[in-house]
This record gives structure tokens, C-alpha cells and sequence, in this order.
């Protein structure tokens, strides 16, 4: 089997941090948490942003300038930016960061969703800030929109224009024959990295045979021309990831997938996550990329040609 890339989601827009206190919020902590987990073997840093004062999800490019000039400096971790951000962004808020930081990697959702998170308020007790349960509550009327014309909007000003790739997040198989659209249309250049996403009330759910069934239809429609990688929510993580890995497979952890380590017990850190899979993948045979490596099997255009 070829290495394996381990990419970490440091900090993100689902969960909120009343739910655990070691989720990284303040520039200082989005910063410790993303070069821990890439000392501890993560290639790849998925990163979001947040409001220091409020704890809201932000997609106010300062909030990015805070930290990923010190993730850039600390770690040759390829730095991956989210084009997702928030369900209640526009496509402009979720552009403007990487618009302005040019990165060699950004998220990009294959399309439109409900994106359903109410379920988790009523297992919150005691929240940090006013917004969080009306926001989660409020999620039974929220649809993620990601329509043809966002995702082609994305990858000409982020693809074409600037050169990033993208970690295709598909969170259905529909979301597939979309990408292959995009291929087609000649928006999309091979090789192809495609997060299959499970768990999220809205998308495909948690159950094996749907992570058999994506695989199937990823090679029917990419054949070898793509590498595919896993994440799931909440305690589906490991499990999930676990698998990907034995199918030859890639692996996302972090908590902003996830905030557990095991069953009750709250992940200390994402470098604690990182390194309970790392360990697993590396029992199960497989080896731990490089950054380096991930650049060369991605295809990505280096660090020294990104704005940060």
C-alpha cells in the first residue's frame, strides 16, 4: 500500500466550546493545537478560524492572519483552508481568507445539504455563549448551500487563478457524479482527493457498507486516477478511519469532527487523536507520508507559493 496522509481538523464551525474546553478557539490556541498535531504526524492542517471574543465561527481573514503565519513558520504541514466555513456564511465570507492567503489546499463541499446539528443541544447542559443554542436548535431550517455555480465559482478564483487543490469533501455519493460533472466540464484536473464524510445528520450516514458503497462508485467514476480519504463524526471517527486505513485509504481526525478520544472520555488535544490513529495505521502496515510526501502525491504547488 502506498503511505498514508493523515490530516488533521484542528478547530471548525460544528461543534461549540462549551462542549469540550479543548477545542482550540484564540489564535494563540489555534496555533499550539495545529503544530502539535503536525509534530505528532499529521501532513495535512485543516483549519477554520473563529471570533477570539465570541467563540463564533469566522471567516474574517484577520482571524486567519492571526495564526497561520506562526502554523507556516512552526511546520511544513501543508495548510488547508476551509472554503466551507459556516452554513450561515455567504460564498463570499467563505472565500476572503483564502482568497487572500493563497494556499496550497482548500476544503470544497460538492454540494448542497441539510445540515442538521440540533440533535447534540439537548445533550448541553451549560453553554459558554448566547448564540450556541439557537444556532444548534435553529439547524432543523438550515440548508448548506453549495450549489454548481458556487463550486465552479471556487475553482476558478482558488483553482485556476491561484493555484490551490482541493480536498473534495462528498458527504453523499451524489456528491460524487458532481465531481465527475466538474471533471468533465475540464474544472477539475486529475489527481483527485475525495473525503468521503459520514455521520452528518443530512449526508450519508455511519453504517460500513456506505463507506464499500462510495469506494465502489469513486472507482467507477475516477478509476485510478484519485486517492480517497475518510472522516466521520463523533464516535464513528476511529472507527471509520480505522477502515479507510485496512482499504488503502487515507485518514482526516480532529476535533472539529470529533471532540472524543474514546467512548466518554473528551480528546485533550488534536495531537492526542492524530497520534491514536497514527498508531493504529502504523500496526495495521501502512506508513505515515511526509509533508513532503503528501505534496508529491497531491500534486501541490509548494509552500513558498502561497501568500501566508
Amino acid at each position: 500500500m502506498s503511505k498514508i496522509l493523515i490530516t488533521c481538523a484542528v478547530t471548525g464551525s460544528i461543534h461549540t466550546p462549551s462542549m469540550s474546553p479543548h477545542l482550540p478557539v484564540t489564535p494563540d490556541e489555534i496555533a499550539a493545537q495545529a503544530v502539535e498535531a503536525a509534530e505528532a504526524g499529521a501532513s495535512i492542517l485543516h483549519l477554520h478560524a473563529r471570533d477570539p471574543e465570541t467563540g463564533r465561527p469566522s471567516a474574517d481573514p484577520a482571524h486567519f492572519r492571526a495564526f497561520l503565519p506562526r502554523v507556516k513558520q512552526a511546520t511544513d504541514a501543508v495548510l488547508n483552508l476551509t472554503t466551507g466555513g459556516s452554513a450561515v456564511m455567504t460564498l463570499d465570507e467563505r472565500l476572503a481568507a483564502p482568497r487572500e492567503a493563497e494556499p496550497e489546499m482548500c476544503s470544497l463541499n460538492m454540494g448542497s445539504m441539510n445540515f442538521a446539528l440540533y440533535p447534540a443541544a439537548d445533550r448541553i447542559t451549560e453553554w459558554q455563549h448566547d448564540w450556541e443554542e439557537p444556532f444548534l436548535r435553529g439547524s432543523d431550517d438550515l440548508i448548506f448551500k453549495n450549489t454548481p455555480r458556487d463550486i465552479a465559482r471556487v475553482l476558478t478564483e482558488l483553482g485556476e487563478q491561484r493555484g490551490a487543490r482541493f480536498e473534495f469533501e462528498c458527504y453523499d455519493v451524489g456528491h460524487l457524479y458532481m465531481l465527475r460533472h466538474f471533471v468533465d466540464r475540464g474544472l477539475v484536473k486529475p489527481p483527485y482527493f475525495i473525503q468521503f464524510v459520514f455521520g452528518v445528520l443530512g449526508g450519508i450516514g455511519a453504517d460500513p457498507e456506505n463507506l464499500d458503497h462510495m469506494k465502489r462508485i469513486a472507482d467507477k467514476l475516477f478509476g485510478s486516477d484519485y486517492t480517497f480519504s475518510v472522516l466521520a463524526a463523533g464516535r464513528h471517527q476511529i472507527p471509520f478511519t480505522t477502515m479507510a486505513a485496512a482499504m488503502g485509504g487515507h485518514v482526516r481526525v480532529g476535533l472539529e469532527d470529533s471532540l472524543t478520544i474514546a467512548r466518554g472520555r473528551l480528546a485533550t488535544s488534536n495531537a492526542e487523536q492524530v497520534a491514536k490513529i497514527r498508531r493504529i495505521v502504523e500496526d495495521l502496515g501502512r506508513e505515515v507520508a511526509t509533508p513532503a510526501e503528501a505534496r508529491a502525491m497531491l500534486g501541490l504547488k509548494g509552500a513558498d507559493r502561497t501568500a501566508i
